[in-house]
């Protein structure tokens, strides 16, 4: 096999791009985790990661995926047997929702389409029906990283608070964490829910929940087991800087050097770029004349966009032709969405000539794989771009 010159273009929805400086910051020598250089940089992380969630509460950071972040949330929350409310906006929360039902939950899984987000009238409807108060928490993914639709999470707080249910309120934004504005107390999430591999610019390893006084309180009562999930000796441990589990040395030297860009960036810089790649990787789809797989414009996604393939299939032989050509990297459908979408990540460390490549790529491997299509896209998105 050759070598195929220049950047591998890593354009699917995470993990991302992991800047050259949190890799050199990862590469430093691992450290003794009981000693007083690690207790240093474990205060600094745990500080400097709440106001990425725009939180005063507890962060607690595990060596985990997202996956195990979400099963930290139900398990530290809830009882055998406990109603969840959840939603089915696409294949991670599907995926969440199976957890629960494995995790012996009852849940009232609300059916969707997978071109729309949660609609809060229907968290109001549920939750006034629920006059015994059965449902114990209203779980939603913020952005689907399998459709491009975000859930409009304000609006779902107001319609939870407009029933006074008491139910607690869980998000998911493992793909939108440090890329889309989100504010865990302001919005008043009772625990949310992310990764390291998205927003943050790291490579996957660490699970993230910002934790309310309030879940933090119904955690003394949850019967679910729960051991190295479990906040209490987590919380107790981070107190002075330490884990009560071998922690992730490296990623949390990574996570330290990506929280001093973000700050250096400044968070409505980055929240203001990924809608600006967004709108104009739409403008480049619309031009194509191809479809947007999010029908709602309030719910499009700042940080990937999928792309419905004319036909209905094809969507993989497209992109392994793209991969084989460009050296170009798009997300694949999911779930029941497979060979049928591509997506197209514009997160993480990610400015406008990369996207300008990417799109490149992407109107390039339609005439490679005869994909029907009109020519312009990636000007249409120049000229947005070049304005703004």
């Amino acid at each position: 096999m050759s070598y195929p010159s220049g950047r591998h273009f890593l354009q699917i929805p995470g993990p991302t791009n992991v800047p050259e400086s949190v890799l050199r910051a990862m590469a430093k020598p691992t450290i003794d985790h009981r000693g007083p250089e690690f207790k240093a940089l474990g205060l600094e992380v745990l500080a400097g990661i709440k106001p990425i969630f725009k939180t005063e509460g507890p962060v607690v950071i595990f060596a985990s995926s997202g996956t195990g972040a979400w099963e930290a949330g139900l398990m530290n929350t809830l009882s055998p047997g406990d109603k969840v409310l959840m939603f089915e906006t696409g294949h991670f929360a599907t995926l969440w929702k199976n957890m629960a039902v494995r995790l012996g939950l009852e849940v009232d899984f609300v059916p969707g389409d997978w071109r729309h987000g949660v609609d809060p009238a229907v968290v109001e409807a549920k939750l006034a029906e629920d006059k015994n108060h059965r449902i114990k928490s209203v779980n939603v993914v913020h952005n689907e990283t399998s459709t491009g639709a975000t859930s409009r999470i304000v609006e779902i707080r107001k319609a939870i608070d407009k029933t006074g249910h008491p139910a607690l309120f869980m998000v998911d934004t493992i793909s939108s964490l440090g890329s889309i504005d989100y504010r865990h107390d302001e919005w008043g999430v009772d625990v949310t829910v992310a990764c390291s591999q998205k927003g943050l610019m790291l490579p996957p390893g660490l699970g993230f929940n910002a934790i309310s006084a309030k879940a933090l309180a119904a955690s003394k009562t949850a019967k679910l087991p729960r051991s190295y999930w479990a906040w209490d000796e987590m919380i107790a441990n981070n107190r002075e800087g330490f884990f009560p589990a071998s922690p992730a040395t490296n990623l949390l030297y990574g996570l330290r050097e990506s929280l001093r860009m973000l700050a250096a960036e400044g968070l409505e810089n980055v929240f203001a770029r990924h809608i600006r790649c967004g709108e104009a990787t739409r403008r480049a789809v619309r031009t194509w004349g191809l479809e947007i797989l999010c029908l709602n414009p309030e719910e499009y996604s700042p940080v990937l966009t999928a792309v419905v393939m004319p036909g209905e299939k094809g969507a993989d032989a497209y992109r392994a032709a793209v991969l084989d050509k460009f050296n170009m990297s798009l997300g694949s459908g999911l779930g029941i969405l497979k060979d049928r979408v591509f997506r197209i990540g514009h997160l993480g460390d990610f400015n406008d000539l990369s996207l300008i490549g990417t799109l490149g790529g992407v109107e390039m491997g339609f005439a490679l794989a005869g994909v029907p299509y009109k020519q312009g896209g990636v000007m249409a998105a120049m000229e947005y771009l070049a304005v703004r």
